[in-house]
């Protein structure tokens, strides 16, 4: 009877572990202010740079409703400022949450002349 109750206690503890490593992986996730205080406006290109970014990280994106939108592209969508697909994700709040994946991360405002002013971003994220 002892041996299958210390064997109960090793699998609960196990199970403990597991769950503490699980949120410490949660707890990792950062959150990032795109543009800074200045948020999402023109010339945020290279905003990013010297930024380390996890696939999980979260991207905010604060700017006036109806001034700017955030479209998520790939990366022809990107290179030519155009919402490539033509499915592709557009938020209009003004206070976009994006969470990041692995790889490449194409984000443009896709109103006229915004991203080829300087309203794009491309986020690698490990």
């Amino acid at each position: 009877m002892g041996e299958g109750r210390g064997s109960a206690m090793i699998v609960v503890a196990v199970l403990c572990l597991l769950a503490v490593a699980l949120q410490c992986e949660v707890a990792q996730a950062a959150t990032y202010v795109v543009g800074g205080g200045n948020g999402w406006t023109f010339n945020t290109s290279g905003w990013e740079r010297g930024k380390k970014f996890k696939a999980g990280d979260v991207l905010v994106f604060n700017y006036q409703k109806g001034a700017h939108n955030v479209v998520v592209v790939n990366k022809a969508g990107y290179d030519g400022c155009s919402t490539t697909p033509r499915n592709a994700k557009v938020y209009t709040s003004g206070k976009d949450q994006i969470r990041l994946v692995k790889g490449l991360n194409n984000f443009i405002c896709s109103l006229p002349a915004h991203c080829a002013s300087g309203m794009k971003i491309q986020i690698s994220a490990a």
